[in-house]
């Protein structure tokens, strides 16, 4: 039985998700069920501590939680701000840009391979296009944003989650204004 006080403000992915009894991730716990409602009570870098229905809670990678969507805004109220996809497609091309002149540097003989794999050495860049959705790999934390033209939201990480604080505020991320000077 849901406590009153329980309010859901995430859900476990549709593939479960590991938790861990504290945020470190050498003392794994019992996983989450998928879809499973739960509320998040507090975050630590990467991590998040979920609290569920029954009043049981763990640690778990925050990134992955999908956030539930609110109310819309009433007319008294101003609209919420989504994650704006620009800062990630300008520093997607300003990297490739980059890369770009390295390669025709290599080309043209005025960089030698081992030069050529020092300059690019861990540059990360993914950009996926298709009609309106637009995936961008966000290296500098190591995930993937999806958009869809109007908000911005991850869909996927590329390591485990982090102690080192992040700045992310607690509470849904998916309604927040992308963060651009992490």
């Amino acid at each position: 039985m849901t406590s009153p006080e329980f309010l859901p403000s995430h859900v476990v992915p549709p593939e479960g998700m590991a938790t861990w009894s504290a945020p470190d991730s050498t003392l794994p716990s019992s996983p989450l069920d998928p879809l499973l409602p739960v509320q998040v009570l507090d975050r630590r870098g990467d991590w998040a501590l979920a609290l569920c229905s029954n009043g049981w809670s763990a640690w778990v990678d925050g990134r992955l939680l999908l956030t539930v969507p609110r109310e819309p805004p009433t007319a008294a109220q101003p609209a919420a701000r989504t994650a704006d996809p620009r800062s990630l497609l300008g520093t997607a091309e300003d990297e490739l840009g980059r890369y770009r002149r390295l390669i025709e540097e290599l080309a043209a003989g005025q960089l030698d391979r081992e030069s050529f794999a020092e300059r690019t050495r861990g540059t990360r860049l993914g950009v996926v296009v298709d009609g309106e959705a637009v995936w961008l790999y966000d290296a500098r934390h190591e995930r993937w944003c999806y958009c869809d033209g109007m908000s911005m939201q991850t869909c996927a990480v590329t390591s485990g989650p982090s102690s080192r604080d992040s700045g992310q505020r607690p509470g849904p991320t998916s309604d927040q204004e992308y963060p651009e000077s992490r």
